[in-house]
């Protein structure tokens, strides 16, 4: 195997199929280097139980939605949700349902992977054992679950690049995703970092195009778990909802590398890197949130055991936080919306508008032009 950044490979039918870790390393490195900084501070923080098990669990409904709806499944996200939740198992499901059911279970899997006890390295029998559970039980013409293609597909269309025709015959699949498999585990690529070697596997698995469906379910759940295996956690679920959320970018990317005649992936990497820092400021905006909130309450409890405010005004706080945090509210909001108005049900506008003042006073909230919302200036 040559140690060349572009390898070529000889095919039966569909001429040279080139394997490419060429990437601008001027445009990217910086990248790559804000990426590993900030996942070093995130993983400094304190992560709170409550909000760690609520946003894993959020990650989760959001990447088995955007990954199955890449691929035009029609469930709505909060019928996916649904979906996650359910225990006993239907007699009978639709196809999207049983998409819903599968990636559910192939996630479960990359959760569960112990970085510690796992090699990074990538199998021909992983890639296919995960396509056949990610396709099982669906009626995909021309699929057989875990089984390479031996017929002739096109992938992509016009309005994202053009459309592409992946190697057309079994034995030059077989042969690819063997040499493709060499490549990946290669000492030159292994030691490229995580992300980009990742993105290089889901790129490359979408250029194969090896199964007759669920290709880009495929490769964004090895990519995902190849990610995990590299020690990385939360990261490697979301960036399926960030590519569902940026749908043609995502496409676009994979044509512009596709398209390159020096080979260059730089498109797809940069593509892919764009999601993880994204992922990351999410989880640490999140983490935050969290620490603020729980810092709220704390002095919302000194203040009390103070007597600087009123088991009422207390009251009010914890409601607010209770129910939204981020939502402002009116002084008509305390005598005509619940859950505020059974705390000012009995108790004058003028005495409602006093509480107010009093809280604004101590900076738990702030006002603007008749609207009210906590601070959280105080805690950062």
């Amino acid at each position: 195997m040559s140690t060349s950044n572009v390898i070529k490979i000889p095919t039966f039918k569909s001429g040279n199929f080139v394997f490419s870790s060429k990437y601008d390393r001027s445009k990217l490195d910086p990248q790559i280097y804000g990426l590993k900084v900030l996942y070093k501070t995130i993983i400094s923080l304190p992560v709170l139980p409550d909000w760690s098990t609520h946003f894993r669990e959020e990650i989760i409904r959001k990447s088995i939605f955007g990954t199955a709806a890449l691929e035009g499944n029609p469930l709505s996200e909060d019928e996916v949700g649904k979906i996650i939740g359910e225990t006993e198992k239907k007699e009978s499901v639709q196809r999207a349902e049983q998409e819903i059911i599968n990636l559910k279970a192939v996630y479960e899997t990359i959760r569960q992977q112990d970085p510690a006890d796992q090699p990074e390295k990538l199998k021909e029998s992983s890639i296919r054992l995960n396509h056949k559970v990610i396709t099982k039980g669906i009626d995909y013409p021309t699929n057989v679950p875990g089984n390479y293609r031996n017929h002739k597909v096109k992938v992509g269309d016009r309005d994202h690049g053009g459309v592409y025709t992946p190697p057309k015959c079994l034995p030059d699949i077989q042969n690819l995703m063997k040499e493709f498999c060499c490549w990946i585990n290669s000492e030159e690529i292994m030691g490229l970092d995580a992300v980009v070697r990742a993105s290089l596997v889901h790129y490359h698995l979408g250029l194969i195009h090896p199964f007759g469906d669920g290709n880009g379910r495929t490769a964004r759940v090895i990519e995902a778990a190849l990610l995990r295996l590299s020690g990385i956690r939360l990261v490697p679920t979301m960036l399926s909802n960030y590519y569902y959320r940026n749908m043609d970018d995502y496409f676009w990317a994979f044509s512009l590398a596709r398209k390159n005649k020096d080979h260059d992936v730089t498109p797809f990497i940069a593509f892919v890197l764009n999601g993880a820092m994204n992922a990351l400021q999410e989880i640490e905006d999140g983490v935050i949130s969290s620490l603020r909130l729980l810092l709220m309450r704390d002095y919302l409890a000194f203040l009390r055991t103070k007597k600087s405010v009123t088991q009422r005004q207390y009251d009010l706080v914890d409601a607010i936080l209770n129910n939204d945090p981020y939502a402002e509210i009116t002084l008509q909001d305390l005598t005509n919306s619940p859950p505020y108005k059974v705390l000012y049900r009995r108790t004058s506008e003028r005495t409602a508008r006093r509480d107010l003042q009093k809280l604004c006073d101590l900076e738990l909230l702030l006002q603007d032009q008749g609207k009210y919302k906590l601070s959280f200036t105080t805690f950062g």
